[in-house]
């Protein structure tokens, strides 16, 4: 495992620094046949604004949770908070990932898998649909198991910040990207302060699991199960500072918007209705590949 420490305010001193545009809460979903509860941190709705994310659920379950589905034309970013999630996928992907662990799951041309409760034990999840452009979503299916503790860690005062994807503070996470994306996890004692720096062009936005934070240069409250939306701007650095009130659990991601027209529908992201019929044909006619016995 990397580990750079180093003072934020050091490390981010002529980097332009970043105002939430906006903050929003969670729409709170209920429970459902795979569910015990579950939440849309970002629910599906205008996808010119939220560019490249497509949505971000938040799920508790422990009996089922989602046996195989297919997907097409985007990635499932999936970050466990309690819990293991044991994953299967038709391309021959497995894998049982604990608190603080994460899945990236490229399902491209398209991918067939379930996510499960391991042993039946209750499991929280936040996961993420990542859109892909219109030249790569027809790209091969791939799955990465990304542990935390290999993950490299930068940390300030009173911070810890697990970069498992993009650059944040010169620090580069290992997940292999089909689109320019940066995804980070952070934990924060009381009085914690950090400065994520993020590209400055990519739509970006923060998620508080637990706790209370200040975030920007006007410090705008942010507490747990709230979101900070952080808009696209001119290249280069951006830093996004925040400081916890109270010890404190949060995600960053960030993303470069694609600028595509993209549509949603079930599961499947493409850019237009014959995307999505054409989908649907291929995974009806089977070209998705068989579900594996004895799963």
């Amino acid at each position: 495992m990397n580990d750079r420490s180093a003072e934020p305010d050091t490390i981010s001193g002529t980097t332009r620094r970043c105002a939430p545009q906006r903050v929003g809460g969670v729409l709170h979903k209920g429970p459902s046949p795979q569910v015990d509860d579950s939440a849309f941190v970002l629910a599906p709705g205008d996808l010119t604004e939220s560019d490249p994310f497509v949505l971000l659920d938040q799920a508790w379950f422990s009996r089922v949770g989602f046996d195989w589905h297919p997907h097409r034309g985007f990635e499932t970013v999936t970050f466990v908070v309690e819990g293991h999630l044991e994953h299967h996928d038709n391309a021959g992907g497995h894998g049982v990932l604990g608190p603080g662990d994460l899945q990236w799951v490229t399902a491209g041309s398209g991918v067939i898998h379930a996510e499960l409760a391991y042993e039946r034990k209750p499991v929280q999840t936040l996961q993420l649909w990542l859109n892909l452009p219109r030249a790569q979503k027809m790209t091969p299916p791939r799955y990465q198991n990304l542990r935390a503790d290999s993950m490299p860690l930068v940390k300030g005062p009173g911070a810890r910040v697990r970069v498992f994807a993009g650059d944040v503070n010169g620090v580069h996470g290992p997940a292999e990207t089909v689109h320019p994306a940066t995804v980070a996890h952070g934990r924060y004692e009381q009085g914690g302060h950090f400065v994520h720096e993020i590209p400055g062009e990519h739509n970006g936005f923060l998620y508080v699991i637990t706790g209370a934070l200040l975030v920007g240069p006007d410090r705008m409250p942010v507490e747990a199960g709230h979101t900070a939306w952080f808009p696209p701007g001119d290249p280069g650095l951006t830093g996004v500072e925040v400081r916890a009130t109270e010890k404190a659990e949060a995600i960053m991601y960030t993303g470069l918007p694609i600028g595509e027209p993209a549509i949603a529908h079930g599961p499947f992201v493409m850019n237009d209705q014959q995307g999505i019929v054409q989908a649907i044909k291929d995974y009806q006619n089977g070209e998705f590949g068989p579900i594996p016995e004895g799963r």
